[in-house]
């Protein structure tokens, strides 16, 4: 099995009295996108400086790339592009001025104009390359930056809040930009406040005042926030209590039924592809009209909300 790009035990950081993060556990597999999902202020860019080497531990072990972030040698930190939240270039510049310039520091000599051009295509901002960066939107402002991590080919990218404070539309199209540097294989560590983006991860760390509350896929997230995965039952006609109480009782129910209104319920299972048959059969039998059933997949952010709540239940 391979070695995790990223890996630490027990991650802390104190500044003063103060615990930025706490005994965090990580373990991230090559190619992969990793998403630190977690209020502002909660310690996402914390975490990234102590990956990064900006900052040292109080207490744990890391290692990233095979090597502690503190004695990272030449060779690991060309492996490792970094995206800070605020933007890092100059606003004299141009874009391409900007982009040469990076470029030049990582001694990118060979096929550079090439390379620059290719990473301006993948932002879109190659028929832009011209204009003076103090004169670009945020959102312009973010893609370039994205395009500047990439020059070097790094195999490991820390992204920070990458799509803070860029609309809706953008967002999601950074995310197909992500998605596409990991079909590269290249692997992605990035923090975002926007509970949502979650969905788009393969592997989602959520972080509540600096404690890592659980690490998993995004669809075992939502079963462990509901305690299953969640059916949405509407019938044609008022359920009676009755009924609903019998609906809890059926050895397939797994979980709470909930009442949205007189003729719908929200039902947990285990699964609800193989249940959904079954609570239709059940039906069948009660002379129970369906009007539709259905799985019920709830946002990140009322998922993140679950989350929260349950951990804060367990401590």
């Amino acid at each position: 099995m391979d070695q995790p790009v990223i890996h630490t035990q027990k991650l802390t950081k104190q500044f003063g009295t103060e615990t930025a993060v706490e005994e965090i556990d990580l373990s991230i597999p090559k190619g992969s996108i990793f998403g630190f999902i977690g209020p502002s202020g909660c310690g996402k860019t914390t975490t990234v400086r102590l990956l990064t080497g900006l900052y040292l531990p109080t207490e744990g072990e890391v290692t990233v790339l095979g090597e502690k972030p503190s004695h990272f040698s030449r060779a690991t930190q060309r492996k490792i592009g970094y995206m800070p939240q605020l933007f890092f270039l100059y606003d004299d510049l141009s874009i391409w001025e900007n982009m040469n310039f990076v470029a030049s520091l990582y001694g990118v000599g060979f096929k550079r104009k090439k390379r620059l051009n290719e990473l301006l295509d993948f932002v879109e901002l190659r028929e832009h390359k011209r204009k003076v960066v103090r004169n670009l939107s945020g959102g312009m402002q973010r893609r370039l930056s994205l395009a500047a991590t990439l020059i070097h080919r790094p195999s490991l990218l820390f992204l920070d809040e990458p799509t803070a404070g860029i609309d809706p539309v953008l967002r999601r199209k950074f995310w197909d930009h992500f998605q596409d540097i990991r079909e590269e294989g290249q692997t992605l560590f990035i923090t975002t406040q926007y509970v949502g983006e979650a969905a788009y991860c393969d592997y989602v760390g959520v972080l509540a005042e600096g404690r890592l509350l659980m690490v998993d896929t995004p669809s075992k997230l939502r079963q462990r926030a509901f305690g299953g995965e969640l059916v949405k039952l509407r019938t044609t006609h008022w359920l009676s209590p009755n009924v609903v109480a019998e609906i809890k009782e059926l050895p397939f129910v797994t979980g709470d039924v909930t009442r949205l209104n007189s003729s719908t319920l929200q039902i947990v299972v285990d699964d609800a592809g193989k249940t959904m048959p079954l609570i239709m059969e059940w039906s069948k039998e009660k002379e129970l009209t369906i009007e539709s059933i259905e799985e019920e997949l709830p946002p990140f952010d009322d998922v993140f909300v679950e989350l929260v709540k349950n951990g804060a239940q367990h401590d």
